[in-house]
């Protein structure tokens, strides 16, 4: 399981960053140098949601669930581990000579 969602997570962070990368920015156009800005609120003030916009919010949603579910696997109990279960102690000069 841990290693499918890792797989989705890598492939998601990369569609998200893409996705990011090829969106336009706000004022991108070239009449909103000119003041021709103003023709952009048909849809209202905060413009119409584009296609790519759509795309960014669904990557970002999937983003959180895998991050969420790969936290919530890996803090788990039982969990895989690099540490061993039991840990001996270090033995000091001290504690050596006094045995």
């Amino acid at each position: 399981m841990i290693p499918f969602l890792l797989t989705v997570h890598v492939l998601v962070c990369i569609a998200l960053i893409v996705i990011v990368l090829l969106q336009a920015g706000k004022g991108a156009e070239a009449g909103a140098s000119f003041g021709a800005g103003a023709s952009q609120t048909v849809f209202g003030a905060s413009g119409g949601r584009s296609f790519m916009s759509k795309m960014t919010t669904f990557a970002a949603f999937l983003f959180m669930l895998t991050s969420l579910s790969l936290a919530y696997l890996y803090g788990k109990p039982g969990s895989d581990s690099l540490m061993p279960d039991q840990v001996q102690p270090v033995q000091t000069q001290q504690q050596q000579s006094a045995e």
